[in-house]
């Protein structure tokens, strides 16, 4: 709750501020209507941290390529790096820290499109609060999970919110929104063009982890680990508040992936009752 004082206390100082939302939101949230109840709730830009998922493919994708024996372990979950650091720490050099997290990539696209804004990011982790104050303090992070956003809304919600044409997220990238599911970095980074499926693995579950990370350091065909630490990967996310089974957020996520561009109208309030 730490997190959600703070930006309590942006929004209440009028402070310049971006939301960065992660995919997993439609579990959760509507869209366009997310962006609109965030504008009126005190935000003044949204973005989309499928932006920068765009960028840690690229980045992946490159270090892959430009060294055809490299061997990397992906590093956009905070408790995975966590779990490696303290359990298997001779595997820290694997982890593919040249190429940014979305949450990071996504907040150096805010600071240089919008300078001055403080980037918030909005999710269903935890451990991001751990990676943005401890990993990236310069970049200034502010992270909040979803639940915390429900309680927002429900505090400073009481009107009514219009979807409009302008309620649309300034940064946006539709090919990474899978990236909350388990594999959805090799699935959205085309990986598997470069890669053999026998040298790509993909796990998530931290008792499942643990056993990847000791085959990783045996098993040198594989090349990359895409391993998250919540099973079924961040749609899983302790900072979720639902009672969606998995496969039923899946569905979440990919019918938005499926959406086509567009806005439509619609009007309802910045809370749910």
């Amino acid at each position: 709750m730490k997190e959600l004082d703070e930006l309590r206390e942006l929004i209440k100082n009028k402070a310049d501020l971006t939301a960065m939302v992660a995919p997993s939101f439609p579990i959760m949230f509507e869209y366009p209507l997310i962006v609109a109840q965030l504008k009126a709730v005190g935000f003044k830009h949204v973005v989309e941290v499928a932006a920068g998922a765009d960028k840690t493919n690229q980045a992946v994708l490159a270090a892959l390529k430009s060294d055809p024996k490299a061997r990397f372990i992906t590093s956009p979950c905070p408790s995975i790096v966590r779990m490696v650091r303290t359990k298997f720490p001779q595997l820290v050099p694997f982890l593919a820290f040249a190429a940014d997290s979305p949450m990071v990539a996504t907040a150096r696209l805010v600071i240089e499109k919008f300078p001055g804004s403080r980037p918030i990011f909005l999710g269903p982790c935890n451990a991001k609060t751990l990676e943005a104050r401890e990993d990236y303090p310069e970049l200034n992070i502010l992270s909040v999970p979803y639940r915390d956003l429900e309680i927002l809304f429900k505090e400073l919600g009481g009107g009514q919110v219009k979807v409009s044409k302008e309620d649309q997220f300034e940064l946006a990238c539709k090919k990474t929104r899978l990236y909350p599911m388990s594999g959805g970095l090799a699935q959205s980074s085309e990986v598997k063009n470069i890669l053999s499926d026998d040298e790509i693995e993909v796990v998530s579950g931290w008792q499942n982890d643990e056993v990847a990370l000791k085959k990783f350091l045996t098993d040198t065909k594989v090349r990359l680990l895409d391993i998250l630490f919540c099973n079924g990967g961040c749609v899983s996310g302790p900072g979720i508040n639902s009672s969606l089974t998995l496969d039923q957020r899946r569905e979440k996520v990919i019918d938005f992936w499926h959406q086509k561009e567009g806005w439509q109208r619609s009007v309802a309030r910045v809370f749910t009752p």
